[in-house]
């Protein structure tokens, strides 16, 4: 490791402590992320964007802390944020095992379990470089309609990313959401739980990373978690289910669940997400 000035004195004037390294992490679309070692011997992760748009990083803090509050699944402990930053304590990569998976189902129910306020959040947020609206509503139906799918429906739209066909698709399952979907209390979400934002550490946890928190329908983390893989994916189902059973036929509403996302993708990359939200969505024809 050697040390960036810039990123080091940031850092320092934020922690009080002397930053004798740093070292640059790769992987993130969003942030430039740069590990840190501190002369207190504490390692740590800083994360920056040239210019965020405001409140980004402390609606990324604040829904870490949220999560941590829940004595569930791990997350790491935030050390500091500005507007420019976010600084968290380093976790170790390790690899992937069944045992870790088991713990993580358990613990993630634990997390969900914990429960929000309302379907929503006091703050909006973001999801990758895009607004996240998180205004309450009655029920999940109508926030899952009207703050998850059909906002980014139409910016992938407007973005030339969605045909009419599989637009027209998406917008007919909105009106039958309240006959699919089971009613529960708001769970405590992560919000945007793929594998990537799911880090297998090298204490034998899977910590949650790069939140986009706020309370919802616990299926959704699931949906997620399912659409872009993660090792030992049934093994976390499975634990997860004996902790906190899921309501029956919540396989079967996988993708339902997973329009947000795909549509999240189609509006930032295009693609064929666009293509695959029409052909989720067709599936509750």
């Amino acid at each position: 490791m050697t040390r960036q000035p810039l990123a080091a004195r940031h850092a320092e004037d934020l922690l009080g402590s002397a930053v004798v390294a740093t070292a640059p992490v790769a992987g993130g679309d969003t942030a430039t992320a740069t590990k840190l070692r501190l002369s207190n011997g504490t390692t740590a992760i800083m994360k920056t964007i040239a210019h965020p748009p405001a409140g980004f990083f402390a609606a990324e803090a604040r829904g870490l802390r949220w999560l941590a509050e829940a004595g569930g699944a791990a997350v790491p402990e935030v050390l500091a944020v500005d507007e420019g930053c976010l600084i968290i304590r380093w976790v170790e990569p390790g690899k992937a095992s069944a045992e870790a998976a088991a713990a993580f189902g358990q613990a993630l129910a634990i997390t969900h379990q914990a429960g929000a306020p309302s379907f929503g959040g006091t703050h909006d947020g973001f999801i990758g470089p895009l607004p996240l609206p998180n205004r309450p509503t009655e029920t999940w139906a109508e926030f899952y309609a009207v703050r998850r799918v059909l906002p980014y429906l139409k910016l992938a739209r407007d973005r030339g990313h969605v045909t009419d066909e599989d637009a027209a698709a998406v917008e007919a399952v909105i009106g039958k959401l309240n006959d699919l979907v089971p009613a529960e209390a708001p769970a405590r979400l992560h919000g945007d739980l793929w594998n990537g934002n799911a880090l297998w550490g090298q204490d034998g946890q899977v910590w949650l990373i790069d939140p986009a928190a706020y309370g919802g329908h616990r299926e959704i983390d699931l949906a997620m978690l399912s659409l872009f893989g993660m090792p030992h994916l049934q093994r976390v189902f499975d634990t997860y289910n004996e902790a906190s059973p899921l309501a029956p036929g919540w396989e079967d509403r996988m993708a339902l669940h997973q329009l947000f996302p795909l549509l999240v993708h189609a509006a930032n990359f295009g693609g064929g997400y666009g293509a695959r939200a029409g052909e989720a969505a067709r599936r509750y024809a």
